[in-house]
Parts: C-alpha cells; structure tokens; sequence
C-alpha cells in the first residue's frame, strides 16, 4: 500500500512496455455505476468541437452533437490537443506559436485586457483572432533556461504564459476537506521554517461563495466542474452553463451569440471522466536509491509544500474518492517561489511570484507519456534537475540544500522523484 500513491483508485503496475498509456486508464476502484459516464466523458475530451471528429481514429464517426460548438475566439479545438494522453504537454519549437498554452493576459493593473479579455485566443472560425504568441527563442545562464515570447498583433501590459499540465488524480485533489487545507497553510510563517503557503480564497462561479482555489497554476478554480467548464470557455470557446458567455475584452464585438451551450449531461460526463483517471502506482519502492532520494527530499524540507500524505473526505459525491489515504505530493497552497519564476500578470489576488505547489505523482512517467519532459509553468525545465534548480523565494532553502548534496545524494533524490 505505500506505492498507492492514489489510494484504491490506483492502477497496477503496466508491463506493457506502452508508457504513453499510463494516464488514460479509469481508477481501479470505479464502480459500475460510473464505467459509461467515463467512457462517454472521454468521447467529448477527444472531440473536435468544430467538425465532432475523434482523434484517436477515423472510424469513430462525427459526434454530432458537438459539433459547431467551437467558439468564435479559442486556443485549440479539443481538450485531448492540449493534454494529449492526459500528461504535460511540450514547449513548441523556437519560432513557433504556443499552441498547447494558455496565455492569461491583463491590462496591467491585473485586469481584463480591453482588447483580448482574460486569454489570448489565437484562432477563429470568422477571421477576428486576436493575434498570437510565439516562442522567439530561451534566454541560457548558468546551465538553466528561461523563455523569450514575442506577442504578433496585441501585446498585452501583462501576461503569463502557462503550459498544459498533466491531468490525473484531480477528483482525489478535490475531495481534500479545506479544513485539511487550511490546517497546513501558515501565511504568517508562524512556526518559523521559511514556509508560508496560503490558501487562496476564490468565488464559486455557480453560487457566488467563498471557496478554497485548488486547481490552475495559481488556484484559480475550486472544483474539477468550475476548471473544466473554464477551460472549455476561453481554451476552445465552449459555452457550458457556468461561464454562458465568452471571453470578452472591454473592447472586442461580442460576435456571433447563438452559439448553443454544452449540455449538463455532457460536462458531467466530462468532468467525472477527469475526476475518475487512475494515478499510477509508485515503482521501484525497495530500490535503494529511491529509498535515500526519499529520505533526502525530506531533509531538504521539499515535503514542506510537497506534503506526501493527505487523506480526502468521507463526503465527495464519487464514492470510489472517498476516505482514501493519497501521496499527491502537494499542498494546493500558493507559495512565493521568487523573481527567477514570476510572471507580469499583476493579478491583485495573487503575487507575480506566487504559484500553487503542483502535484508530483505521476511526474516520473512524463517522458513516456509525453514524448520528452518539460516542467514548470511554462516547460522551461527540461529536466527534475534544472526545475528544482528554479526554485527561489520560500523554496530557497530546499535549493541550497539539494546544491550541497553530492553527486550520488542528488541522483538519489531525482530517482526518487522518477519513482512518482
């Protein structure tokens, strides 16, 4: 049971040899009930919502009842074109547009843009895009890189450019009590460790109260129904009934408005597909470097925010998440992780430097799942290595100390962090 890193919804291990295949299987647990409400989810996450087509195979016929429900202004056309196999997408080639990002943009003062909303959107079905944003090339120092963006047409007063991450395990995420949340939050740095993750409050966009922000690179949304209904508005331009209207600067033509919503039954579907994944199981649990890496990872205080162990709650409408004991690796808090990572976005809500601590299991198949490894907000670690070497400001510390480990303490940790 230790390498049940997602509790009784954790799959086996895959002998296969088929590592692209590791996030895409429904929990182990799944009960009956739920086994076709995830298959039909998974239809509408690999769905065109332009043309209903598949993206697996032209022998699924159209899924006509997506299709023209593709936004006048979007990023991508489907959900899978973005998280292709459900793991982190890939930075683009030097020169190219960022086609598996989400570019928040504001008007400086944290705000909409006037003339972009709050994402960029670079494609349209009628001509009206609002320009885009290419990868002009990585600005190298010290054996790390960092990205140099160029925006064609509107060049916002602020932005954040953030890449698609991985997307198993957010149902365990969501069934985390707040009051767990907040028993680990300590903003003031109270208990004096150089930690100080806080909680960011957010509003339900359905019924308008408070709610603990847990999923987004800065905790924007506090449900997987409120992320995924927001991904469909601004990334694809799918209306649903939580955000009905699209994303619209001051400025811009509303457009074309008869532009039907998803159906209830739909982005039900879809967001139990996504909260019913399975999270893999750790490997290599007697490897004696695993075992040191382990060790190490928390003397360096990483399990700070990197908490290892969380139990979810007895209460979350899926049965198959409830009262599980899960080795996320994440506190869903905000932490400020310094200069070298922040963004000009200049949301009033939350600093340039902050970022929510993402979650790690799963994190040693990003190679065979993606194709390659990126990491970070913006993919511009290509390696464990060079995105903890990235960690500043409350991560300081934890830094430092992986620098002073030797050469066979460090390969130890990061078989450790492979092992996820």
């Amino acid at each position: 049971e230790e390498g049940w890193l997602g509790g009784k919804t954790t799959l086996p291990y895959a002998y296969s040899g088929e590592d692209d295949h590791h996030f895409i299987q429904m929990a182990t647990n799944l009960s009956s009930i739920n086994g076709q409400i995830f298959v039909e989810g998974r239809r509408v996450h690999h769905t065109d919502f332009g043309d209903g087509s598949h993206d697996e195979t032209v022998d699924n016929p159209a899924f006509e009842e997506l299709k023209h429900m593709l936004g006048d202004r979007y990023v991508n056309r489907s959900c899978v074109a973005c998280h292709s196999g459900n793991g982190r997408a890939l930075p683009p080639e030097v020169g190219s547009e960022l086609t598996s990002y989400v570019t928040r943009v504001s008007d400086g003062k944290g705000g909409a843009h006037p003339l972009l909303g709050h994402v960029l959107q670079p494609r349209s079905v009628t001509g009206g895009a609002e320009g885009s944003i290419i990868l002009a090339g990585w600005n190298e120092s010290g054996g790390l890189r960092s990205p140099l963006f160029e925006f064609v047409g509107v060049e916002p007063e602020g932005f954040s450019a953030r890449i698609a991450p991985q997307l198993v395990g957010m149902g365990l995420l969501e069934a985390i009590p707040e009051s767990t949340l907040a028993a680990i939050a300590d903003p003031d740095d109270e208990d004096g460790d150089g930690i100080s993750g806080r909680l960011r409050i957010v509003t339900d966009p359905e019924t308008g109260d408070p709610r603990v922000g847990r999923f987004g690179w800065k905790a924007d949304q506090p449900s997987v129904r409120s992320q995924v209904a927001a991904a469909l508005n601004t990334d694809i331009g799918v209306l649903t009934s939580v955000y009905p209207s699209p994303d619209l600067g001051s400025q811009q033509e509303p457009g074309d408005d008869s532009t039907p919503e998803l159906s209830e039954d739909h982005l039900r579907n879809l967001t139990a597909y996504l909260s019913l994944l399975g999270v893999r199981a750790q490997k290599d649990l007697d490897d004696p470097d695993v075992i040191q890496g382990r060790q190490l990872f928390a003397e360096a205080n990483c399990t700070s925010c990197h908490v290892p162990t969380l139990e979810t709650s007895a209460f979350h409408p899926h049965a198959e998440l409830r009262s599980q004991t899960i080795h996320p690796y994440t506190d869903l808090l905000l932490h400020d992780m310094g200069p070298g990572l922040a963004d000009t976005l200049n949301d009033p809500e939350v600093s340039n430097r902050e970022w929510r601590t993402p979650p790690l299991w799963g994190i040693g198949r990003t190679s065979g799942v993606s194709g390659g490894e990126a990491y970070l907000h913006d993919g511009r670690a290509r390696t464990l290595e060079e995105a903890i070497l990235w960690h500043g400001g409350e991560a300081e510390a934890s830094r430092q100390a992986y620098e002073e480990m030797t050469n066979s303490e460090k390969a130890a940790l990061i078989a450790f962090l492979k092992s996820l």
